[in-house]
């Protein structure tokens, strides 16, 4: 058996950065912000005061002594920005970056695979990729879904587990979540492993290539930037697009993000389909809209698998995100997420515990 722990989007740039302890240039191009640290600025007016030059595992707060009680096997985040100095901004209007001197905030949370198929990681160009890339690789972290030309995008993370097997990480990013088409990488140009849609070629596509490294025993965790940022619903083809990998024995569990809140999640054949798991960390504290959506809420998503990929168990960890650090959800709160989860997942919220 094999225990994951997955979560959705580590954003950990733009304001968080600012509160570490050597952040970017804070210069922004947003149509209403131009400098990174008033995030921050707005977060302390929600909630009070932040820390200047915080320790790298301050964001993660709380979540490091459950991630040590869970004890998994491997950690699995999408994290959805660039890790770079370069000044080569993409003219997008919303752009990530998190400096490279801050990279010990992701060693802190002993991550073992960063996705990189998301809609932040080019913001910086192409340097920025590569620098992100650098970082990532020297500080030990492996990564999926971007990469220096199009095999190193689609290539898996291969992440070993003792006595257990391997894990396999693919990732693909989605023009749904808003990755553009022109980030995808090409034969000698860094990119995004880039999925244009979830059509059934596209499905197929995706097994083969699966199909073509996955071996007896092997564990494959299908990563899928996918879909809009607010909203509970699960397009029909979406659903088809995540059985069909299940059907043919590609994938195991299927990992997906963009949303800003967590979402449905339903157990297909015995595999985990996470369909979004909203953001875990982020600088929106404090941004009016959306409140009904309690995007402050999120989870730790614990699956434990069988040999062969069969769901033995699926932990859920309900969390709240307050002056840029987590910190357990209320009982209260926990409700609210599990009465929501049951609404929007059916009966694919059977199996899950919530504690």
């Amino acid at each position: 058996m094999v225990k994951l722990f997955l979560c959705g989007d580590v954003m950990t740039g733009r304001g968080i950065d600012q509160i570490l302890g050597a952040p970017c240039n804070p210069a922004l191009c947003e149509p209403w912000v131009k400098d990174a640290r008033d995030y921050v600025a707005l977060a302390e007016r929600a909630n009070g005061p932040i820390p200047r030059g915080a320790p790298p595992g301050y964001v993660w707060g709380e979540a490091l002594a459950l991630l040590e009680e869970e004890r998994p096997d491997l950690r699995i985040v999408n994290l959805e920005t660039a890790v770079t100095t370069s000044a080569a901004r993409a003219p997008k209007g919303i752009n990530y970056r998190m400096s490279p001197a801050n990279a010990a905030c992701l060693t802190a949370a002993r991550l073992d695979c960063c996705v990189l198929a998301n809609n932040h990681v080019l913001d910086w160009g192409m340097r920025g990729l590569e620098e992100t890339l650098d970082t990532l690789h020297g500080a030990g972290l492996r990564t999926a879904g971007a990469g220096r030309d199009a095999a190193e995008a689609a290539a898996p993370a291969t992440l070993e587990v003792a006595g257990q097997g391997r894990v396999l990480v693919f990732a693909w990013g989605l023009e749904s979540s808003g990755v553009p088409a022109g980030w995808a990488a090409g034969e000698q140009r860094p990119g995004v492993n880039f999925l244009p849609d979830v059509s059934g070629a596209s499905a197929e596509r995706v097994c083969a290539h699966i199909l073509s490294r996955k071996r007896a025993g092997d564990f494959a965790v299908v990563s899928l930037h996918w879909g809009p940022n607010w909203g509970y619903a699960v397009e029909r083809e979406q659903r088809a697009f995540a059985h069909r990998l299940i059907d043919a024995s590609a994938a195991d569990l299927v990992h997906g993000h963009s949303s800003h809140h967590p979402g449905a999640l339903e157990i297909h054949r015995e595999r985990l389909i996470l369909y979004g798991c909203g953001d875990f960390l982020n600088d929106y504290e404090g941004i009016e809209g959306h409140e009904s959506y309690r995007p402050e809420l999120t989870l730790m998503y614990f699956a434990t698998l069988e040999p062969g990929g069969a769901l033995r168990e699926l932990a859920l960890r309900p969390m709240r995100l307050r002056r840029f650090r987590l910190e357990r959800a209320s009982p209260t709160d926990a409700a609210w997420l599990a009465g929501t989860l049951r609404r929007v997942s059916g009966r694919g919220f059977e199996r899950a515990r919530l504690r």
